[in-house]
């Protein structure tokens, strides 16, 4: 392949380097409104009179919208293809507030001073009630979040009266009877906390009105045609009237897959026909949009003698806060991409709730409930081996499923798969034999070593299509239109790589349009780990199809059968005679044909195929305060076929940190009454580049037969891993385990100090 595996930069990498490329509020006009949310100082209350005539005086002021002055209709934020399994359980506005933050009124004005002297204006008398805040016990609460009906399109075991959002019950084989036939039975109980999205671009977007009159939306989102579907329930307008224009975005990470800010502007814009704009300041965006969902996990594995795992069996609860955005879907992935890895398995189940609370809602977030999942599973995994006294990468190579096996749990067949060489290759990296499990340095520390695998999906089998459509201008070079969105992952490069490698043509010959629900073709937007999987075999398609047409058409005007022509990306030829592509785009277009080539194609796949990655970490540890440092972080990953090394190599570092955030520095923490501790980055640790040590990436490339060019997806899976690594490698250095994340010094000096 010419194209295909190179790592060409990104295509707007220089423009991103230099501060070039527009952003959604570079896109504002000057005059557009500024939007301010006044937000519920309480987690749970009635608001039994709301006064807004002092901040209507206030000269500058547009419009203050109450629960009073918006539609009713519920809905769900959740960036989910129709019909979404998360409940329609939010309004725009509410005479209940469900948590610290949650919107009690819209403020817009000419200036941000203006909007803010307004809403300070407001006063609101409240009903207190007592709220939900321990996730354990909201089914057994006498309080209810939500004190009336909720919509589900199916059935997703919704038992609002006692705070459930979601039931899931999967078992396969008799989980009990082989539990009682093995040899060895390990259980252990884990807690992952919420992880708040940090990205630089903080939610944000901007509306007006067009010359007929329609909404248009420039927002900085993962899912444009999501928000156009959202805007138009919420607000009771035909979808057809509203326009979502994703510009460059500034990080996502799963954050943007919810629509926490749109619905905002656009009903002042709808309200008052002006332009408006609202831009989440940090705390804002770490209080008062979504988290990851925190859980508890109970793990129970049943092994032989010899360490061949029987049976897997997990019971969880998922907090998904006061909404239920995401709420089945993340859950579901704990079991679903945890214990298909392992193959020997005669019985496997997980059961359990997710449940409503009166904290900020939780939603998508990179791994997708495979990290909590994978935490859970991989540290019981670690607890087997010390406790038959097996390596941890020995029970591992005992137990995984290989290629072209179809796994116990699930029934998941895997056409491309090489863990075992991916065990392998992070053993040598990391230096693994040499280092397991320990050794205590001259300076009083300890450094050691852990590790774990995991595995995600790619797309979401049987639901998202994606399309694209790719076109030969009349110039000789082509336009590439995705509903896509690069939210900086370089997707736009890939695909475009992909389009060049099937038309045999180069980068610079390719412009990509995407994200703009006007413009391009239907894509439910980049989550779920599709864009290269899914998108790209569109892709693949659409240039594949065009690719004929040129040769057909280069075949017909040498008077020649296609079956005797080939195609080079500069002319269509046979050994005495040739039509070059500018020759045949200018007939096409301006010329005597003007019948513009053009190749469209959708793609769905029925399968998800999961990347996998084996996860090596080496740790240094002051025993005396219980610190720990990471030294080296190796990440050996199974994409299938990497399109772009430079940019698949960045993903796994960017998830890796993201990893190593949750595993040891990252917390939010709530006072006794509901108000988040942790809302700026003063409380809130995210770890800097001093914080990750040496980030090691390898591949072990398999071919995925229903991928573009064999490839799966890596955006997600590679967050998983840091989570089990280093706690098991912080029990290799201190013989003590802390299921509880963050893994802190205070947690472990504690801990050893029993």
């Amino acid at each position: 392949m010419n194209i295909v595996g190179k790592s060409i930069a990104k295509i707007d990498g220089m423009a991103i380097a230099t501060g070039k490329p527009v952003y959604t509020d570079d896109l504002a006009s000057k005059d557009a409104l500024i939007v301010k949310i006044l937000r519920s100082p309480h987690a749970h209350a009635k608001i039994k009179n709301i006064d807004i005539k002092r901040a209507l005086m206030i000269e500058g002021v547009e419009c203050v919208l109450t629960y009073k002055d918006v539609p009713d209709t519920r809905f769900t934020l959740a960036g989910q293809s129709y019909p979404e399994p998360s409940p329609y359980d939010r309004l725009i506005l509410e005479d209940t507030v469900r948590y610290v933050g949650d919107e009690v009124a819209i403020i817009a004005a000419i200036d941000e001073k203006t909007a803010v002297k307004a809403m300070r204006m407001i006063k609101v008398e409240y009903e207190v009630l007592e709220p939900v805040l321990d996730f354990e016990k909201a089914t057994e609460s006498n309080v209810l979040v939500h004190d009336n009906h909720r919509h589900t399109n199916f059935d997703i075991g919704m038992n609002r009266e006692k705070n459930i959002v979601s039931t899931h019950n999967y078992t396969k084989g008799d989980v009990d009877k082989v539990m009682n036939d093995c040899d060895i039975v390990v259980e252990e109980s884990y807690y992952t906390q919420p992880q708040l999205h940090g990205m630089m671009e903080t939610y944000r977007s901007y509306n007006y009105l067009d010359h007929m009159g329609r909404l248009v939306v420039v927002s900085s989102t993962q899912i444009p045609f999501h928000v156009r579907r959202h805007l138009s329930r919420a607000l009771n307008i035909p979808s057809s009237k509203i326009r979502v224009i994703k510009p460059r975005i500034g990080g996502g990470f799963g954050g943007k897959q919810t629509a926490c800010v749109e619905i905002f502007s656009a009903i002042v814009t709808l309200k008052t026909g002006k332009p408006a704009k609202i831009i989440y300041d940090r705390r804002e965006t770490l209080n008062c949009s979504t988290s990851r969902h925190a859980m508890k996990l109970n793990v129970k594995i049943g092994a032989t003698k010899e360490g061949i795992i029987k049976v897997i069996d997990i019971d969880a609860i998922s907090d998904t806060g006061a909404y239920g955005e995401h709420a089945s879907t993340t859950f579901g992935l704990v079991g679903e991409k945890t214990m298909p890895m392992y193959n020997k398995l005669e019985a496997s189940r997980f059961k359990g709730h997710v449940v409503y609370t009166n904290k900020m809602p939780a939603g998508a977030f990179r791994g997708y409930g495979a990290s909590q999942g994978c935490f859970a599973v991989e540290s019981t995994i670690n607890v087997l081996a010390s406790k038959l006294n097996i390596d941890p990468t020995e029970i591992r190579l005992k137990n995984i499923v290989k290629e072209g096996e179809t796994s116990f749990a699930y029934d998941k067949t895997l056409n491309s798969v090489d863990l075992e060489r991916c065990i392998q290759k992070g053993k040598e990296l990391i230096k693994w034999d040499e280092k397991y499990p320990c050794k205590k340095l001259e300076n009083g520390k300890v450094r050691s070593v852990g590790m774990s695998l995991t595995m995600q999906g790619s797309g979401i089998a049987g639901i998202d299509t994606a399309s694209a459509e790719i076109k030969l201008n009349d110039d000789g070079n082509y336009t590439l239109l995705v509903g896509s969105t690069d939210m900086g992952t370089g997707s736009d490069t890939i695909l475009a790589q992909m389009a060049c490698e099937i038309l045999e043509t180069t980068m610079d010959k390719i412009t990509v349009i995407a994200a703009d629900t006007d413009v391009v073709p239907y894509d439910p937007g980049s989550y779920a780990s599709s864009t290269t999987y899914v998108t790209g075999m569109a892709v693949v398609k659409a240039a594949t199809e065009l690719r004929e047409k040129i040769i057909k058409v280069g075949a017909e005007r040498l008077n020649i059968d296609k079956e005797y022509v080939e195609f080079d990306g500069e002319r269509v030829f046979t050994d005495s005679e040739d039509i070059s592509l500018f020759e045949i785009a200018v007939d096409f277009t301006v010329g005597p044909q003007k019948n513009q080539l053009i190749g469209y194609a959708s793609h769905g796949s029925p399968v998800s195929p999961p990347p996998f990655i084996a996860g090596f970490v080496e740790t240094e540890i002051d025993e005396e305060t219980g610190k720990v440092e990471i030294i080296d972080y190796v990440a050996v990953v199974d994409c299938g076929t990497v399109i772009n090394k430079n940019l698949a190599r960045i993903q796994v570092e960017g998830g890796i940190v993201q990893g190593i955030g949750m595993a040891m520095f990252e917390e939010v923490r709530y006072t006794d009454s509901g108000q988040m501790d942790t809302n700026t980055f003063m409380q809130y640790k995210m770890p800097a580049r001093c914080d990750v040590g040496n980030i090691i990436v390898d591949f072990v490339e398999t071919h995925e037969p229903t991928g573009p060019f064999g490839a799966k997806s890596v955006g997600e899976v590679v967050l998983n891993t840091p989570l089990p690594a280093i706690q098991e490698s912080v029990f290799n250095g201190t013989g003590v385990r802390i299921n509880t994340l963050p893994i802190t010094p205070e947690k472990i000096f504690i801990e050893m100090n029993k």
